[in-house]
């Protein structure tokens, strides 16, 4: 019995449809998940290094401070409480975060919490000018100044980098490659930011400068 001729397609023939099949599915956006995932995943890591880095400059920030006066280093107590805290939240964060938005809620408590902390002590400050003058304060309060601007900046990009994956994968197409090629792909949490600090988020403790 004779069998039917089998097609043979010529290499060159063979390589430009890979290519263009493969330009097909990248044009339709088969990889758009999994690069908003990355996208937002990068985002998170920047706010975690800013939050940090503002704890890494309390300790000499406390310590610079230590003139206050009696009835006032209850403020040095809250920020030192404050940053614990936030430190073990941080140490702790569970490996689902940034799909739990439980989870996400109390890390973002504890770390409102110490900003909260951080911010009435500088208020604090204000009453001591041999303090408030100081080289070394100068410098602290600057750097935290600093810090706080950028940790504003790293959740507002974390926000819209979560809330371009989350539409992606719950609006059309996105939700049809999710449902063919990512059925994994889960909704992640996000902050409850007010909506003046996603716009232009600044912080000054008094130094009229601007980071």
């Amino acid at each position: 019995m004779a069998h039917a001729p089998t097609l043979s397609l010529p290499r060159p023939l063979t390589a430009i449809l890979v290519a263009t099949v493969t330009l097909m599915l990248a044009g339709c956006g088969i990889n758009t998940i999994p690069t908003y995932e990355q996208d937002a995943k990068a985002a998170w890591s920047e706010v975690l290094n800013q939050y940090k880095r503002r704890a890494d400059l309390i300790p000499n920030l406390v310590e610079t401070v230590k003139g206050f006066a009696d009835q006032e280093r209850t403020v040095l107590t809250d920020v030192v409480e404050a940053r614990a805290k936030a430190t073990q939240a941080q140490i702790n964060i569970p490996a689902d975060i940034l799909t739990n938005p439980e989870a996400m809620q109390k890390f973002q408590d504890a770390q409102n919490q110490l900003g909260g902390a951080l911010g009435r002590l500088m208020a604090v400050v204000e009453r001591y000018p041999d303090i408030k003058s100081g080289q070394n304060f100068l410098a602290l309060q600057s750097q935290i100044e600093g810090t706080e601007n950028r940790i504003a900046i790293a959740r507002r990009d974390y926000i819209q980098s979560v809330r371009a994956y989350n539409t992606e994968i719950t609006t059309f197409p996105g939700r049809i490659w999710r449902a063919v090629m990512y059925p994994s792909a889960k909704e992640m949490a996000t902050f409850d930011i007010p909506a003046e600090e996603m716009k232009a988020p600044k912080v000054d403790f008094g130094t009229g400068t601007k980071q």
